[in-house]
């Protein structure tokens, strides 16, 4: 008698895992963002974030008064988050892109940019949160505070660029480099807007965790969309 044939077993080189893998581990980031960011409204919401807040609002005063260079340092890194900068890095990138020959990368920073703005609006007005008294900030600052709009933009706009761009070298630590920029910088505007008393720190981590979140669902689209076209 003849043995039955035995199941092939498919094997997949290191390079067909690691492009199954990525997808997985970006979505698993992503979601784990979103839920920070909807454990951070609630806490927001109910109050319960008010004790830690005000412990680093109170700290961060007491830097600045004791640090008088550290707050023109935070002043200048603060405003790489302005609506003013990152409109002009953003436009002028969207420019160099299409001018490039890459449209698609141009219309997803764009589509990242504009679609992420509206949503940051929509959800300040929804959780209405007041700014820190102006007592304890640098400057009084108008509008309301969770999400923090320079952070949530900051990652919004830097994670997405420094993305797209390090998509483009071919060598590991050219990518690693352009990333640990992208996510540097973000991290820094965050840090200042707590250290000027702009925001309140849950507003900053809110911020963080939404402007990352959804600058890895507009990648993630972009590249299933990649995908679908090729399969065409």
């Amino acid at each position: 008698m003849s043995k039955p044939a035995s199941p092939s077993i498919i094997r997949l080189s290191p390079a067909s895992k690691r492009r199954l893998l990525r997808p997985l581990l970006a979505a698993g980031l992503m979601l784990l963002l979103a839920l920070g960011f909807a454990h951070l409204g609630h806490e927001v919401g109910g109050g319960e974030a008010y004790g830690f807040d005000q412990r680093l609002l109170l700290a961060a005063q007491s830097l600045r008064a004791a640090h008088p260079g550290l707050t023109e340092m935070m002043r200048d890194i603060t405003a790489l988050g302005s609506t003013a900068v990152l409109v002009l890095i953003s436009s002028l990138t969207v420019v160099y892109l299409v001018l490039s020959g890459h449209r698609g990368r141009a219309g997803l920073l764009a589509l990242s940019a504009i679609s992420g703005t509206g949503l940051l609006y929509f959800f300040k007005s929804l959780f209405a949160r007041a700014r820190p008294d102006a007592a304890f900030a640098d400057a009084v600052v108008s509008g309301w505070s969770f999400p923090s709009g320079h952070t949530s933009m900051s990652a919004i706009v830097f994670l997405t660029l420094g993305s797209l761009l390090a998509a483009m070298r071919v060598r590991q630590r050219e990518r690693i480099f352009i990333l640990s920029t992208a996510v540097l910088l973000t991290v820094l505007v965050g840090i200042s807007r707590v250290m000027l008393g702009a925001h309140w720190a849950s507003d900053v981590l809110g911020g963080w965790s939404f402007g990352a979140a959804w600058a890895l669902l507009c990648l993630m689209l972009a590249r299933l969309l990649q995908r679908w076209r090729l399969a065409e």
